[in-house]
């Protein structure tokens, strides 16, 4: 079946493809019809239109894996993961291209992007980084059971070394309080300080809390302590 789905922008056409086919892009045969374009003093706009079907392959199934090592899936699933991630760039309107792609850790495989128009598939505020690291997990955690950590130039350590900066005040007030939390941090942000500061203190209780406001934050605690969180607005 082949379905045509138009949309303000590529990244916006792909996310409807994925989700109307219900699977990753990258098991999409996908072309471009029509690239979007803002057009003269709102004028001439266009839209982005491409055509979609799903490849004929079979997927790797959890269950046909569950007996293999993490690393051997992990060394299975790097071939095809590369292969779909350069089909993926190819098809996509952004002079951008894979650099590298190797194991992190055993449940985690490492991309690295690099290219021409690296700012503007990171985007504002790093909203297409978030989709595109998203539609990446998806595929690779479903079919393969491991996780994916996505670097776009240096956008991810730039991240990481800045909350690493904004974290030690957090960690100083643990070692004196016992507890602490961050204030609102976005997406990539709250993930990184999960990560920091649970390797911190493996020894309390560190998880992520939805403020009133929506936002997210991270929580360190005393395990079996109940406590009431600070204001978040």
């Amino acid at each position: 079946m082949t379905m045509q789905i138009e949309s303000k922008t590529i990244e916006e056409a792909y996310l409807k493809a994925s989700k109307e086919f219900n699977c990753s892009v990258v098991e999409l045969e996908i072309d471009i019809i029509q690239s979007p374009s803002s057009g003269i003093l709102g004028m001439f706009k266009k839209s982005a239109i491409i055509t979609v079907s799903k490849k004929n392959k079979n997927k790797v199934k959890k269950s046909d894996i569950s007996n293999i090592s993490n690393d051997k899936t992990i060394d299975m699933a790097m071939k095809e993961i590369k292969d779909g991630v350069i089909r993926l760039l190819n098809a996509s309107c952004f002079d951008i291209e894979l650099i590298k792609i190797q194991k992190y850790n055993n449940m985690t495989i490492s991309i690295f992007l690099d290219g021409k128009d690296a700012a503007l598939l990171i985007g504002k505020e790093g909203y297409r980084y978030k989709a595109f690291s998203y539609l990446l997990y998806n595929w690779a955690n479903i079919k393969y059971d491991i996780n994916i950590r996505l670097e776009i130039a240096e956008f991810l350590t730039n991240q990481q070394d800045m909350i690493k900066k904004y974290l030690k005040h957090v960690i100083t007030k643990v070692n004196n309080n016992g507890r602490a939390q961050t204030k609102i941090l976005d997406g990539i942000l709250v993930k990184i300080a999960l990560e920091e500061l649970r390797s911190e203190f493996p020894d309390k209780y560190v998880g992520i809390r939805t403020a009133k406001n929506g936002g997210k934050y991270v929580l360190v605690n005393n395990f079996n302590t109940k406590v009431k969180d600070e204001d978040n607005k």
